[in-house]
């Protein structure tokens, strides 16, 4: 994909979810360390990156509930650069600002503070609810910073791996129309088998007591509509075409299950949509389906966002998808199937996007129970930070998990 999109002057990154830590601040040290040198961060910045990772996993060993790491890699064609993730479950911060101030490191960590790790970092948002807790963002980019990463993502998001699993059935990416694909070099490439830290068994991470079978049931649009917070206001559009000027297109993407062959299954989805050369969201789900063909298959969903303010959706399985602004959420319809295997007559759905909206879809390892005031709060944040806010609100913790979250100026 392209580094710099026209839509809003935003750009877009390829994301990989490394590995997730708690209660493991030496753990989290030693895999940033290693993951700094692998994709050639470079010895100071990734020493940087390593000093902020120690103090945000310190911070949340002593003083955070059911607090975890995640680190990522983000990439475009031209850099590739580490995304530290950290999210808890409380008791949150009543003055943001006040603890980014130095001098404000609490009893007990490395004694750099908050604001240290706001200007080691290249890009810092926290985001903090009294009573709730916080997610905290830290990019960290080789230097001097490259001109293509100017500008906020516009699609960001997050898995999460059921536990007992080191790799997560469900998947997300985005690409502008007709870019080239983003392909690391073979000597950056994550060797997952070669790292010495191992990812730990996320049931330890939230407590998580019972695995659920996945139910084989995809809602139809009739019970989809009748949720609670459902919109009415999509439209089937026949022969869906593009629009003009540069779209960009978001998949999400459920492997049947979990464990690496849902993984495997997910991985061929994003593969596929990420060099296919669709337009349109039947035309990637064609893409895809086609490449799901002797995997076990996938819930799999496409979206379009036109430079015009429209988004043209097109589902299959349970993914759930909206359009949410502070006070309203227009769900999107998807139909039952399975992508790869069984997969009837495509319908694409057009709605417009209001002013300020943000386009949600997550897998079935979230509830649909949240409401939009419960995202009203974060929509001036990166779409990264909403996606992490919405998993830990509601994550169910009884599968994998994903959530992917597009912004900008429609």
């Amino acid at each position: 994909m392209g580094p710099v999109i026209t839509m809003g002057g935003t750009l877009l990154l390829d994301c990989e979810d490394v590995a997730w830590f708690r209660d493991q601040p030496e753990a989290a040290r030693g895999a940033a360390a290693a993951l700094g040198r692998r994709i050639g961060l470079g010895e100071h910045r990734t020493a940087q990156l390593v000093l902020a990772v120690a103090e945000l996993a310190t911070n949340l060993t002593k003083h955070a509930a059911d607090g975890s790491v995640l680190l990522r890699v983000l990439r475009n064609r031209d850099v590739a650069g580490v995304e530290v993730v950290v999210v808890d479950g409380g008791p949150g911060m009543t003055d943001v600002t006040a603890a980014l101030r130095d001098g404000m490191s609490s009893v007990g960590t490395l004694g750099i503070g908050l604001g240290s790790v706001q200007r080691l970092s290249d890009r810092f948002e926290i985001h903090s609810s009294p009573g709730l807790g916080t997610v905290q963002l830290a990019r960290f980019w080789p230097h001097p910073l490259h001109s293509s990463l100017r500008g906020e993502a516009m699609v960001g998001g997050i898995t999460r791996p059921i536990g007992g699993e080191d790799v997560c059935g469900d998947a997300w990416a985005a690409r502008a129309d007709n870019d080239p694909p983003v392909v690391p070099p073979a000597s950056e490439r994550i060797d997952r088998a070669s790292e010495v830290v191992r990812a730990p068994d996320w049931s330890t991470l939230t407590a998580a007591r019972t695995k659920y079978p996945r139910s084989q049931h995809s809602p139809t649009p009739t019970e989809r509509a009748e949720r609670p917070g459902a919109g009415r206001r999509s439209e089937l559009v026949r022969g869906a075409a593009a629009g003009p000027g540069q779209g960009i297109l978001v998949m999400s993407c459920d492997g049947l299950g979990h464990g690496p062959m849902a993984a495997m299954a997910s991985q061929a989805a994003v593969q596929a949509f990420r060099t296919g050369s669709a337009r349109t969201p039947e035309q990637a789900m064609e893409e895809v389906h086609r490449a799901l063909r002797g995997t076990r298959g996938a819930a799999v969903a496409v979206a379009r966002l036109e430079p015009d303010g429209r988004a043209l959706f097109c589902g299959i399985g349970n993914i759930s998808a909206a359009v949410v602004t502070a006070d309203s959420r227009a769900n999107l319809l998807s139909h039952p199937g399975i992508v790869g295997h069984q997969m009837r007559q495509l319908r694409t759905y057009e709605h417009r996007l209001p002013a300020h909206a943000i386009l949600v879809m997550h897998s079935d390892g979230l509830s649909e129970r949240w409401k939009p005031g419960d995202l009203a709060a974060l929509l001036h944040h990166p779409p990264a930070l909403i996606a992490t806010s919405l998993l830990r609100q509601a994550g169910t913790r009884r599968d994998d998990a994903s959530v992917v979250i597009a912004k900008g100026a429609w």
